[in-house]
């Protein structure tokens, strides 16, 4: 604002129809540069050298989200076709999890996230609702982040939720009996060789 000029002041008075006057024009770059930020040559390289540096993070992580995404495309697990996993997501699991014939059951794959919730429930009630502590915090991030668009846009696993909700559990040990139906559903797809299907879940 400091900077501008009778080109920029045009269009503010042609934007507020002839209502901004030249004195306040004046008046708003004075405010601009004496009360707005430190006019210090210091800060100015200290910044330019943080945008740099943030513009070749962000060109780094592109590159390399690109071939994470290149790899896991040429695998192309069938859990790929599960609404809310993408293929970062899809590429977390299957550097946690490998090769899913190592798992011969899904509570198999259960312990290895360590989403099992170490939760006393009698009836309806649910005591604690802590994971257990055990397990790839990673995987069990992703798992439980990709239940959140999953809940949102599959209605089988919608009424799934919203079921546990209703029986009284607090959200997040409804998402975690969401993570274990999706583990479950995960390890059905790969051992069945199928790609996802809302229809056939139950």
């Amino acid at each position: 604002m400091a900077r501008m000029n009778s080109a920029s002041y045009e269009k503010l008075r042609s934007l507020s129809r002839g209502r901004f006057s030249p004195q306040q024009f004046l008046r708003l770059k004075e405010l601009a540069a004496n009360t707005v930020g430190i006019n210090n040559s210091i800060f100015d390289v200290e910044l330019n050298s943080l945008l740099t540096l943030y513009k070749s993070l962000v060109k780094e992580i592109g590159t390399l989200e690109a071939e994470i995404n290149k790899l896991i495309e040429e695998v192309h697990p069938h859990y790929m076709s599960v609404p809310g996993i993408g293929p970062i997501s899809a590429a977390v699991i299957y550097s946690e999890y490998g090769d899913l014939s190592n798992f011969s059951t899904p509570a198999q794959m259960l312990a290895f996230a360590g989403i099992e919730p170490d939760i006393n429930e009698s009836g309806t009630e649910s005591h604690g609702g802590r994971m257990v502590k055990h397990g790839s915090s990673r995987l069990r991030y992703v798992l439980i982040n990709c239940c959140l668009p999953l809940i949102r846009f599959d209605m089988t696993f919608a009424a799934y939720y919203a079921k546990k909700r209703a029986e009284g559990k607090p959200h997040r040990v409804a998402i975690t009996h969401v993570a274990k139906k999706l583990v479950r559903v995960i390890y059905a797809l790969e051992r069945q060789g199928t790609d996802f299907n809302t229809q056939k879940l139950r």
